[in-house]
C-alpha cells in the first residue's frame, strides 16, 4: 500500500462541510476508504442512508447524530456506528467546528430521498 500524503489529498466542500480523502480507490485503496470530514459550527445535516456501515471516529468537538430517529452526541474521542440503510444526519449546533475521521467500504453508496444511488466524490 503506497504512503498517502496528505497534502496531496483531494477535498471537496457542501455549505458548512468540508471532506479531505486520505484513502480511497483513486489514492490506491482496495478495501476501505477514509476521510477527515470538519463540520462547521451552526450546520444543520441532511438526512441520508448509506448502503454500506459507516464508522466515524470524532478527533475535534462534538456533533449532534439523528440516527434512525434517535439523538446521540458525538464527543472527540468516540466513535459512532452506522449500519447500512439506517438514516443519519450529522449536525453541529454547537460553536466550534466539529472534525472526525470517517470510514466506509469502497462499493458503498449515499441515498438522499428518493435520488440514484451514488458514490460520493470522496470515496472514489
Amino acid at each position: 500500500m503506497p504512503l498517502l500524503q496528505r497534502t496531496e489529498a483531494p477535498t471537496f466542500n457542501l455549505p458548512g462541510i468540508q471532506f479531505t480523502t486520505l484513502a480511497s480507490p483513486s489514492r490506491g485503496a482496495h478495501e476501505n476508504a477514509v476521510w477527515e470530514v470538519t463540520v462547521a459550527a451552526g450546520v444543520h445535516g441532511s438526512p441520508h442512508r448509506l448502503t454500506r456501515e459507516e464508522t466515524f471516529v470524532a478527533l475535534e468537538g462534538s456533533a449532534l447524530i439523528e440516527l434512525e430517529g434517535e439523538r446521540h452526541e458525538l464527543q472527540a474521542g468516540n466513535a459512532l456506528v452506522v449500519h447500512a440503510g439506517q438514516t443519519l444526519a450529522l449536525s453541529n449546533p454547537g460553536a466550534q467546528p466539529f472534525r472526525a475521521l470517517a470510514v466506509f467500504p469502497v462499493g458503498g453508496q449515499a441515498l438522499v430521498g428518493d435520488q440514484p444511488a451514488f458514490t460520493p466524490p470522496w470515496a472514489a
